[in-house]
């Protein structure tokens, strides 16, 4: 047990970060109509570069990994430059910030589709439910396409574009989503990964697509540059344990260590009622990983800084806190009150319950 303080500088890889703190990924809908980012969004990022790392909102790596209404994207020379200013307001301030590539695979509409961007899945397990379009408003999840050989290969490509175009907007890096149900966690998972060919069946099958990704973004950017979230035993789109859950993360940890990924971030949704990850295997996972390691979800000041003297973690995630206080770093040092999030206003358009919440010393003026 140490006593190692949250708010000092702290390296990752090569890189020094500001202090412990992550802001977690959170969809905030932002963006225009054809995946690209707004202005408001270089606001929002910047606004909360007090982080040590900033992990943004899930980003499609092409048309066919977007799935939700007025979500970024970076498979275009359009967004690649109206990321810019997003990436420099937060280096402005001394963050750092990842985009973090996320792939929706079978969660996703047709309605909310760009490009000509179709769904695909390992194979073609439905998702049960609804999903919010503009158009036409809650629609039913269509089945997916399953996946050929070629839309595999294809796939990969587009997780080592959309990383390269990360660079060449001003991200530190990327953070792969292999997890809440999306479609790295849908090749992991045996109830949504059916096949019979080399990506399906077996534990060393289904991790070999993300195994495979992951190393190919690697050689493309170097893996300093590289990390990954997961979510052993989440429930989110669909997801659910299954008895192979243990075995498959570890074997898939073990691959990513050995490709040189910078960090693993792990989900742990317990407090907003998901299953708890047992204490066993979470320790497992952290012994398991040779270099960054993350927990983000449902942390306060008190139980962050307990997880990291325990050497649980290096790096602690926060998310709706950072919505509704973007000085939340400084909060947090200071012994602030934490304000509560516009949870009616998480998705909408516009800039209310975006870039309008206060600082703390407008508060206190």
């Amino acid at each position: 047990m140490s006593d190692i303080s949250l708010f000092a500088p702290v390296a990752m890889g090569p890189m020094t970060l500001q202090n412990r703190f992550v802001m977690n990924p959170m969809t905030r809908c932002r963006a225009d109509a054809a995946a690209v980012p707004t202005a408001i969004m270089a606001t929002y990022y910047g606004q909360r570069a007090g982080a040590g790392l900033i992990v943004t909102e899930g980003v499609a790596p092409s048309p066919n990994g977007r799935g939700y209404a007025r979500t970024p994207g970076l498979w275009s020379d359009a967004q690649v430059a109206a990321w810019k200013p997003v990436t420099a307001a937060v280096h402005a301030k001394g963050g750092k910030i990842f985009a973090q590539l996320m792939h929706v695979g079978r969660v996703a509409h047709p309605g909310n589709l760009v490009d000509g961007g179709k769904i695909v899945s390992p194979s073609d397990v439905k998702l049960a439910g609804q999903m919010y379009t503009d158009a036409e408003g809650m629609q039913d999840y269509p089945a997916p396409a399953p996946m050929t050989a070629a839309e595999i290969v294809s796939t990969k490509a587009e997780f080592v574009r959309a990383a390269q175009n990360a660079v060449a907007a001003g991200f530190d890096g990327v953070e792969l989503h292999a997890a809440n149900g999306y479609l790295l966690e849908q090749f992991l998972s045996p109830d949504t990964n059916r096949r019979t060919d080399a990506y399906g069946g077996s534990v060393e099958n289904r991790i070999r697509f993300v195994a495979e990704v992951a190393r190919d973004v690697v050689a493309a950017i170097g893996g300093d540059k590289v990390g990954i979230r997961i979510s052993p035993y989440g429930m989110a789109s669909g997801m659910g344990p299954y008895p192979e859950v243990d075995a498959t993360y570890l074997q898939l940890v073990a691959e990513l260590a050995n490709a040189g990924l910078t960090y693993v971030h792990l989900v742990d949704h317990a407090g907003m009622g998901n299953p708890a990850i047992p204490a066993e295997f979470k320790a497992a996972l952290r012994k398991a990983w040779p270099r960054t390691f993350i927990i983000g979800g449902s942390f306060d000041v008190v139980s962050a800084k307990a997880a990291v003297d325990a050497g649980e973690a290096d790096l602690v995630g926060f998310g709706r806190a950072f919505i509704a206080n973007p000085d939340l770093v400084t909060r947090l040092q200071k012994g602030l009150d934490v304000a509560a999030p516009d949870f009616a206003a998480f998705y909408t358009p516009g800039e209310a319950g975006y870039t309008d919440y206060p600082v703390a010393a407008a508060e206190t003026v």
